[in-house]
């Protein structure tokens, strides 16, 4: 495990403090002022702009930053190295604050917000591109400059402070030791806040080893995975299209080596979608469980934006079957009818917890039943880095109390000899564990645990012990994705 451990920190202290405007003397919404010189730089720009409304405005980088690009015309190169700056600077988010706070000699919550995603992003670019330093350093203070004109010089002093040290100093002085504190050291090395480590680790068996792999693995930069409807294009003639490469599990996954999805016309024309490999998987995998009798009334109990949905009913409508799906926020209703349009699949904007108080959810109707349920996300935190800085152990009690009420509705909702698959995008063992035994002991029906390994791909490694799986960024390439396929008895 040596390879993890930071050494302790130097015996010369903190660096020296600049001082200056950059002190916050309120609490300031962060939004940036339109003063001073407009920075050189428009994908530095960009980038600040994306991660200024992270930061502000709880906005998501992924739609946000697609947003400021279009706006700024901004292709090619200079997209590429403005994704890579909101993105690299947002996941590092933690580690990067601390560097600052220690060569600003204060902590980075007494920082005004525009110079503090400002020198966020400036650290980035110093410690972890191949950016010159000198570059980093004076388009860094041009853009405070422009959004915090009082704080360019304290930005120009912190910025040169930082640069006189190397990433691998800067670690040995912030992070704890490895052998006194394995999490907290590897919360600053790999980035992530030590209750999510925590979780991973206890979900991989107190594995530190694997869990420093699935670390590294979720600071990668994830591929985007295609989903090819089946009985409308194949997978192979769908990677030809995107000049990408079938996966290597799902059967209707394509991986995408480059370019913008919506540019193809099996995208544009819904023969496929985007959607991670791993969804693809627990998916499929409620439609390949055995079941007896009748097969043609399937349920998706929490649709949107219609991934799932839309793989759901391309198959439904190869074998005869129709998909009712139930979303309770109408404009996420709405993503489903379009991504299942010309399907065999109904949609209805209401709660799936409604099952046997409405008509349109009666209960034991339905043959197979799929509860992807809200969650806290932990599983996809390469397609979305600001989410570990931004959600908390708060959350989980009332998204897991949510997760149970929602298996009880599927096990009410399904007919007895169906089956239920219920699927997070977390390893969490609140989540996943915890709330299928308590939702199935909740239920008051009788249900029995169908092995789920078998139902995936045959050769599939790391799939544990059963009968439940969980899927993993370093293991399968895929988000960490749980499925538990419950077979009611009763």
């Amino acid at each position: 495990m040596t390879e993890h451990r930071a050494s302790r920190p130097h015996g010369s202290g903190r660096p020296s403090r600049p001082g200056g405007p950059g002190y916050s003397r309120d609490d300031r919404s962060g939004r940036a002022p339109r003063a001073g010189r407009p920075p050189s730089d428009p994908a530095r720009q960009a980038a600040y702009e994306a991660i200024a409304a992270v930061h502000r405005d709880d906005a998501y980088a992924n739609l946000v930053l697609s947003e400021i690009l279009d706006g700024m015309g901004l292709h090619g190169r200079d997209a590429a190295f403005a994704t890579e700056l909101t993105y690299g600077t947002l996941r590092a988010l933690g580690t990067l604050d601390l560097i600052v706070a220690a060569a600003a000699g204060r902590e980075v919550a007494r920082i005004d917000p525009p110079a503090r995603d400002a020198l966020r992003l400036g650290a980035y670019q110093l410690l972890y591109t191949r950016v010159p330093a000198h570059a980093a350093v004076n388009q860094t203070v041009d853009l405070v400059r422009s959004v915090a004109p009082g704080a360019a010089g304290f930005a120009n002093a912190v910025m040169r402070t930082i640069s006189e040290t190397t990433l691998d100093a800067w670690l040995e002085q912030v992070a704890p030791d490895y052998e006194n504190d394995p999490i907290a050291n590897l919360s600053v090395m790999h980035h992530h806040p030590e209750w999510i480590i925590r979780s991973f680790s206890e979900a991989l068996g107190g594995d530190l080893e694997e869990t420093a792999r699935l670390l590294i693995e979720d600071n990668q930069p994830p591929t985007v995975h295609l989903c090819a409807r089946p009985g409308r294009v194949d997978a192979v003639d769908l990677a030809d299209e995107a000049d990408g490469v079938p996966g290597a599990f799902s059967p209707y996954a394509v991986y995408l080596n480059g370019g913008a999805p919506r540019n193809l016309a099996s995208i544009r024309q819904g023969r496929a979608h985007v959607q991670d490999e791993g969804s693809q998987l627990v998916a499929a995998a409620l439609l390949a469980a055995p079941i007896e009798g009748r097969d043609t009334r399937w349920l998706d109990l929490c649709a949107g934006p219609g991934g799932k949905t839309g793989l759901m009913g391309a198959i439904a409508a190869g074998r005869g079957a129709e998909v009712t799906a139930v979303e309770v926020a109408e404009h996420r209703a709405r993503l489903v009818e379009q991504a299942t349009e010309g399907m065999p699949v109904t949609v209805f904007p209401m709660d799936g917890r409604s099952v046997g108080r409405d008509p349109d959810l009666p209960e034991e109707a339905f043959d197979r039943v799929l509860v992807d349920a809200p969650c806290t996300g932990l599983g996809s935190l390469r397609r979305r880095p600001e989410s570990r800085w931004r959600r908390t152990p708060a959350d989980l009690p009332p998204l897991t109390k949510l997760q149970r009420e929602l298996l009880v509705a599927a096990l009410r909702a399904v007919r007895p000899g169906g089956v239920v698959a219920y699927v997070t995008c977390s390893p969490h063992m609140v989540e996943t564990q915890v709330t299928v035994s308590e939702g199935a002991r909740r239920s008051g029906v009788e249900v029995d645990f169908v092995d789920a390994r078998p139902l995936l791909p045959p050769g599939m490694p790391g799939l544990g012990a059963g009968p439940t799986v969980q899927l993993w960024p370093h293991r399968h390439g895929t988000d960490a994705m749980f499925l538990a396929v419950l077979r009611r008895t009763s």
